[in-house]
């Protein structure tokens, strides 16, 4: 039988939205534990929780304090050994979002090593003299795409930081900061974490020459002039870091390591480990970012992604993350069902981006709402992290006060108890594709083989030597004839209303996709 991750559906979620048990307008650990039913119902196998710890909350968590301790906005230590019980309970499971690469300014940690030139902590981030002309050490930019580099009036030095200024990256060349993090990644695992997510995972470790990055006059990858981030990101010695987590996680039976690898293929692939232990897996961001949504380009991004894989390298699947526009949004609500089908079909680990299960849309947030301080930039995510609505009530069900962003507009029709009570919604599709997944051996397995399609026709088989299935996709607005490799029955439409034989040819309506089980004997190879 695989590893439990291999065949698990993981739900991902942000928790300031997912349930607020205390009204005080943000979501909470124990507003999670009184959702957990909802995702025992749903099939769901493990949760991957964003941030939770001690932050000024500056960048959602993302900037954070105290690596071992919980936000007071989401309860404590307590709440959350109490969310780690009912999981395992119900027999999921816990990944948490794990930041090494840097910390809060607030951090105990930053304020020792600010503290002065010569404190045992300095070198636990990246400090640098300023340039004879007093500017910055290094050309480098930061995510605003600003100069990553802020000046410390009283030490009179530089400090590196990849995101915000008040995020300072710490320094993983130094052997003390990577043991103080591996100390953290055991602290959560006796405590009964599953496993990791870890963030910016390319961006462990920086140039240690501090060479200026090239520019890259290629008008594709920006404006001209734009930066080749090549001394700041991918470093070679980034690999023995993540090796070395991995070791540390190895030592308890059965944990996760996964990683947000935003990479080219060829490179993200180099994140599994060659040389040295690397991730479970890398994340896959692939039909989550191609575009336009077209069947020759999806078709041919799954290819690539399969193709490049690792031997005895493991799949996984994204549609959405609290980073990128709704599914719902990017394609319109009938292709949202047609892409859950396509994710949750294809082999591999799926990723399921809290609210997707209900076709949730991106929410307008009026100026006065915004939350991301990334807004500023022309980089803002909050529509992307609305609160989870669960009812048609004042404020969905996710609280009894204004929640801390606006819930979607359509939240009154679209929400879980409205979707739950319709057997054709798309909250009903996510279950039955995710009770496919537990019921049918084809689709817990490695095996994938893609199948001719024309026009906006998606297909594959998923060759199994008990019970193969074919998977047909109309990723079109117009009605499509697929010609099948062989006789079955459709086992499950996206749009729930059809169960039939299916002979040579089937015609698919527009925005639908369907499973097929071939009864001859096809070839399982």
């Amino acid at each position: 039988m695989p590893t439990w991750w291999k065949t698990s559906a993981t739900y991902s979620l942000f928790p300031a939205s997912f349930s607020d048990s205390n009204n005080d307008g943000y979501g909470d650990l124990d507003g999670i534990v009184a959702r957990l039913d909802h995702l025992a119902w749903l099939g769901i196998d493990a949760v991957w929780l964003g941030p939770i710890y001690p932050s000024p909350m500056l960048d959602a968590g993302y900037d954070i304090q105290d690596f071992c301790g919980i936000n007071g906005k989401f309860g404590d230590l307590a709440a959350f050994d109490r969310l780690v019980a009912e999981l395992h309970r119900r027999g999921m499971r816990l990944i948490l979002d794990f930041v090494p690469n840097h910390t809060s300014d607030r951090h105990p940690w930053f304020l020792e090593s600010r503290s002065s030139r010569d404190n045992p902590k300095r070198d636990w981030y990246i400090w640098r003299d300023a340039k004879p002309d007093g500017s910055p050490p290094t050309n480098w930019i930061d995510h605003r795409k600003e100069c990553a580099w802020s000046w410390d009036e009283g030490t009179a030095q530089y400090y590196y930081h990849l995101f915000l200024p008040e995020q300072p990256d710490l320094n993983l060349r130094n052997p003390d900061v990577v043991a103080a993090i591996e100390e953290v990644l055991a602290f959560w695992m006796e405590r009964g974490v599953d496993g990791f997510r870890l963030d910016a995972a390319m961006n462990l470790v920086e140039d240690e020459l501090f060479r200026d990055e090239p520019m890259d006059d290629d008008i594709a990858n920006g404006p001209p002039g734009w930066m080749d981030h090549l001394f700041t990101s991918d470093r070679p010695e980034t690999h023995r870091v993540i090796a070395g987590f991995r070791r540390t996680i190895d030592h308890y039976p059965e944990r996760l390591f996964v990683g947000e690898v935003i990479a080219p293929l060829v490179r993200m692939m180099e994140y599994y480990g060659r040389r040295e232990p690397g991730f479970h897996m890398p994340f896959n961001n692939q039909i989550m970012k191609t575009e336009p949504w077209a069947a020759r380009k999806i078709e041919a991004a799954i290819d690539q992604y399969m193709i490049l894989l690792p031997d005895g390298a493991w799949p996984n699947w994204v549609l959405g993350s609290h980073d990128v526009s709704r599914a719902a949004t990017r394609l319109g609500p009938e292709q949202a069902r047609v892409a859950a089908m396509l994710q949750l079909t294809l082999p591999g680990t799926a990723f399921i981006y809290y609210g997707e299960e209900i076709g949730l849309g991106d929410a307008e947030v009026p100026p006065d709402r915004i939350r991301d301080p990334y807004e500023a930039y022309g980089q803002g995510r909050d529509p992307y992290r609305a609160p989870m609505p669960w009812a048609s009530d004042a404020h969905g069900g996710f609280s009894g006060v204004e929640p801390w962003l606006p819930l979607a507009a359509d939240y009154p029709t679209r929400n879980v108890a409205a979707l739950r009570a319709d057997p054709g919604s798309i909250l009903h599709l996510y279950r039955a594709l995710l009770a496919l997944r537990r019921d049918k051996p084809a689709l817990q397995t490695e095996t994938y083989r893609p199948l001719r399609a024309e026009g906006d026709l998606l297909m594959f088989m998923r060759p199994h030597e008990q019970e193969s299935l074919a998977v047909v996709l109309n990723l079109g607005s117009a009605q499509q004839e697929a010609v099948l490799p062989g006789r079955g029955r459709i086992i499950l439409s996206t749009k729930l209303d059809r169960a039939e034989a299916a002979e040579g040819r089937l015609v698919l309506r527009p925005d639908e996709g369907v499973v097929v089980a071939l009864s001859d004997k096809s070839p399982a190879g």
